[in-house]
């Protein structure tokens, strides 16, 4: 199953654990379970410490395996085969389970061993989502820490009659006690959040009894990263307040264009921003969602949803942007149920079926040329009289044969029951109305910065970007703005970035001019 590369790579990071690990395998005679159990045993040559035990247990998923200390059952289950991206999320569990400390702050480990209820989630995934492998790994931890926790990935391919059967049209999605509990990424503090309620309570008055910052950023993505770095290294308080480190950045799959990085992924580039950030001394306060900023003579508050205020000399804005809605009947209603934003993600569920794109730019047709390959036909609409992508992409795209393309094209309404069933349109020119029955939509039409609550606050342009000037400065003294949310031409990380440092060395000028003490004039003798 793995190639001597991999195995030996394994083994190097299996060094490190320090305790007996039982792997208990449910198998029977498929072909996916003869996978599974080569990986097993692969895995099981890798370390001494491991023991493979393999079970005939009809209670249990057909293959699936759950990784233990002896004499516990409460470990991190697998079902199906978690190779491409969900790897990473099996050699974690196996770490952990053998005794390799979580990198997690203490207090959130005790956060989870405190949590007092029987806790059984199972999480759906494909093995291509990027976004899968941080709820698994999060669940995964929750497991090894709390024995009322139980965790099972479930890789959808393997187990399609149950994807079909609860309706499932997006990964990750994640059921608490059979329920549906939420969809798409999660953080583990998300997580924690959602099943601790009094745990956000007790963090937002913890915020709120911070000093005030000199320098306070109101978002995690690219921008506010780099805002943090430079702002940190000028010696002066620095804070982050955000609803999740990375920003959108953690929805990106491929990034080719960040100068001196040839290649990444979304997941790791953010990592590797907040890896940067947390190297210099800046508080980042991670699920703080903005509600309101209040200016005033000497601080700037910022109220967040959480109930957590915060006080600053000055505020960078770095809110970023969210895919934008097409806004027509069906898009909110079938969303997860046929309607999806990440191809990535969620392509390999449309397997062999119809789908449409919405969407001409580069991101409509980069998921066309990429959708293309899993399922049986892909529909683009665009509402311009022509494609707006580069010409590289438009080459690829007519070179497909299970692609059509309709231009000119007003989406009407998304359709169906209990899930998508087609999509309407109109015809911009002749006003003619057409149908074209699919079972998937993917919608790629865009960016709306993430300002609605800076309505009334701030300058905002008719889009609802802050408009900034040359140095980042908005219309409120004090208050600067970055990246995505504002007026800035081009919405790309690295301009991003840089919009960020530039907002940094604008507070910090601010900052240098109007705190600095007034010097005293000599007396003149009388």
């Amino acid at each position: 199953m793995l190639d001597a590369a991999t195995k030996s790579q394994l083994a190097s990071y299996l060094e490190r654990i320090s305790q007996p690990i039982e792997v208990v395998a449910s198998l029977d005679d498929s072909q996916a379970s003869q996978e599974t159990q080569a990986l097993l045993k692969d895995i099981a040559e890798t370390s001494k410490l491991i023991t493979v035990i393999e079970s005939r247990d009809d209670t249990q998923r057909k293959p699936s395996f759950s990784i233990n200390r002896p004499g516990e059952s409460h470990g991190p289950r697998f079902a199906g085969l978690p190779m491409g991206h969900e790897f990473t999320s099996l050699i974690l569990a196996l770490l952990q389970v053998g005794g390799y400390p979580p990198k997690v702050e203490q207090a959130i480990l005790e956060q989870i061993k405190a949590l007092d209820g029987d806790f059984e989630f199972e999480v759906y995934v494909s093995l291509t989502c990027h976004n899968c492998p941080d709820v698994v790994q999060a669940l995964n931890l929750m497991a090894v820490q709390n024995p009322r926790i139980k965790t099972t990935m479930v890789e959808g391919g393997t187990f399609q009659d149950e994807v079909k059967e609860r309706q499932i049209m997006g990964v990750p999605t994640v059921f608490l006690n059979g329920t549906q509990f939420g969809s798409g990424r999660m953080t583990l503090e998300e997580i924690l959040a959602k099943i601790d309620t009094s745990g956000v309570e007790r963090e937002a008055k913890k915020i709120s009894a911070k000093a005030p910052f000199d320098v306070l950023i109101v978002g995690g993505g690219p921008a506010g990263a780099a805002a943090a770095v430079y702002a940190a290294r000028k010696g002066i308080r620095t804070g982050i307040a955000s609803e999740r480190f990375g920003g959108q950045v953690l929805d990106t799959l491929g990034i080719e264009n960040f100068i001196s990085v040839k290649e990444t992924e979304g997941p790791k580039f953010a990592l590797a921003l907040e890896e940067h950030v947390r190297h210099y001394d800046v508080d980042i306060m991670n699920l703080q969602r903005a509600k309101a900023l209040v200016p005033g003579d000497g601080f700037i508050e910022l109220q967040t949803e959480s109930g957590a205020t915060l006080k600053a000399r000055t505020v960078i804005l770095a809110t970023g942007a969210r895919w934008r809605n097409i806004n027509v009947p069906g898009e909110k209603e079938f969303k997860n149920k046929g309607v999806a934003y990440c191809p990535h993600c969620d392509g390999p569920l449309f397997k062999g079926k119809r789908v449409a794109v919405i969407g001409g730019g580069n991101s409509g047709v980069e998921a066309a040329i990429d959708l293309a390959g899993i399922v049986g036909h892909v529909t683009l609409i665009e509402y311009d009289t022509k494609l707006r992508a580069d010409e590289v992409l438009q080459r690829k795209l007519r070179s497909l044969a299970n692609v059509t393309v309709v231009t000119n094209a007003q989406t009407t309404e998304i359709t169906g029951t209990d899930k998508v069933n087609g999509l309407n349109y109109k015809d911009r020119s002749s006003g003619e109305a057409h149908r074209v029955e699919l079972e998937g939509v993917f919608v790629q039409i865009g960016l709306v910065p993430n300002t609605d609550w800076l309505k009334g606050t701030l300058e905002l342009s008719r889009h609802g970007e802050i408009v900034v000037d040359d140095r980042g400065q908005t219309s409120v003294p004090g208050v600067f703005a970055a990246g995505d949310a504002t007026t800035v031409p081009f919405k790309q990380i690295i301009i991003a970035a840089g919009d960020g440092a530039k907002a940094a060395l604008g507070a910090f000028d601010h900052l240098i001019r109007t705190t600095a003490p007034v010097e005293e004039k000599e007396a003149v003798a009388a």
